[in-house]
């Protein structure tokens, strides 16, 4: 359930087991708090860029080896964040310091 008086979410996922360091697969702010999920295509939200330098979701893809988590953290916001255009995860962390009323976080394991 989302909190009351949440303006809106954010949407941050990465793998900090990556081989150069924590690799950020998507970055999603401005998020309804009335959505009822993300579909591709039909994001309830704006994107920003992810460590590969594009506005898109990127899948899990470990090298072969030890199997890598990927944290999915929700954020309930008590404002809009007010972010220029192509932010990154910094920009929106920023963007929500002192706004963060409630957050949830998922972690998969997947590896090859």
């Amino acid at each position: 359930m989302v909190p009351e008086g949440t303006k809106s979410l954010a949407l941050l996922l990465e793998d900090p087991d990556a081989p150069g360091g924590t690799f950020v697969h998507w970055v999603v702010y401005d998020i309804s708090p009335g959505t009822n999920g993300l579909y591709r295509g039909a994001i309830d939200g704006k994107e920003g860029v992810n460590s590969a330098g594009e506005v898109a979701y990127m899948g899990p893809c470990p090298p072969p080896g030890k199997p890598h988590h990927y944290h999915f953290r929700l954020f309930a916001l008590d404002a809009k964040p007010n972010l220029g255009d192509r932010p990154n995860a910094q920009s929106v962390r920023d963007a929500m310091n002192g706004h963060i009323k409630e957050s949830a976080e998922l972690v998969g394991i997947f590896g090859r």
